[in-house]
């Protein structure tokens, strides 16, 4: 089972963001003593709280037991890479791929600290590695859009957008990047179209409030653009800081243009 959780250098709001998914694993398929089941524990507790330099010493103590168990290397990359310690992780993950080439989520979570590190081509690798072993794969083709997306690859990136969402209905982020990408190509209707029927099926989802925000404003629409701010703001505030939304949530530059201009009043 996949578990999502924030990792802070790529946005992951998203849940985040995001852009980018990473994968705690269980250790599968392999006995294990029943002392170990209490720091398995403890560990995946402390992941989940965000507590990822107390997670990393719990999955280094497994690691030490278990050192041929590809997901526990590739749980300690995961809280390393959420601590932005991208190089680390890419260790792990290197060598829970060593220890299992046909593991797809060691393949996905390299790809996302490969973009933390703004290497795009290497991240895209790992994703079309991902999309070998499963061809189904929506979270690879939403993060294959994001690499894309880095390399200014605005048409492929929507492509990719737009095949996780069709594979996966719910995956609301994954139509969120599609309709930032549709603006980027400037089929501006479409794109507004989109972002209202996400922000109609998730009123909370900040992240197409924003978007719809700097829309609306660039079109000339100030009162509705204010009213979709009014409820940004209340759902998450880093919207407010143009350089977060640049490099850390990734829009494209077309709609970072078109909400600096409604902060600024332009």
């Amino acid at each position: 089972m996949r578990w999502f959780h924030q990792i802070i250098v790529l946005f992951f709001s998203i849940l985040i963001f995001t852009w980018g998914n990473i994968t705690p694993l269980w250790a599968e398929n392999q006995s294990r003593s029943s002392d170990v089941d209490t720091l398995l524990e403890q560990a995946f507790t402390a992941t989940q709280k965000g507590q990822f330099s107390q997670a990393e010493i719990y999955w280094t103590e497994i690691i030490d037991q278990y050192p041929e168990n590809p997901a526990m290397w590739s749980n300690r990359g995961n809280v390393r890479v959420s601590q932005n310690k991208l190089n680390q992780g890419i260790s792990d993950y290197n060598q829970s791929i060593e220890l299992s080439p046909n593991f797809p989520d060691s393949y996905l979570n390299r790809g996302v600290a490969y973009e933390g590190l703004g290497e795009w081509e290497k991240a895209i690798a790992d994703y079309n590695q991902v999309l070998v072993i499963n061809p189904n794969d929506a979270i690879a083709y939403n993060n294959r859009g994001n690499a894309e997306a880095g390399l200014g690859n605005w048409s492929a990136a929507l492509l990719d957008y737009q095949t996780a969402s069709d594979l996966d209905k719910n995956y609301s982020f994954a139509r969120g990047n599609y309709a930032l990408t549709l603006y980027q190509l400037g089929e501006t209707e479409t794109a507004l179209k989109t972002m209202k029927n996400l922000v109609r099926k998730y009123p909370n989802f900040a992240d197409m409030r924003a978007a719809l925000t700097a829309c609306l404003w660039d079109m000339g629409k100030p009162g509705e653009a204010e009213s979709n701010w009014v409820a940004v703001v209340g759902l998450d505030a880093r919207y407010k800081n143009i350089d977060w939304v640049k490099n850390v949530r990734r829009w494209p530059p077309k709609l970072v243009t078109a909400l600096n201009n409604f902060l600024t009043l332009k």
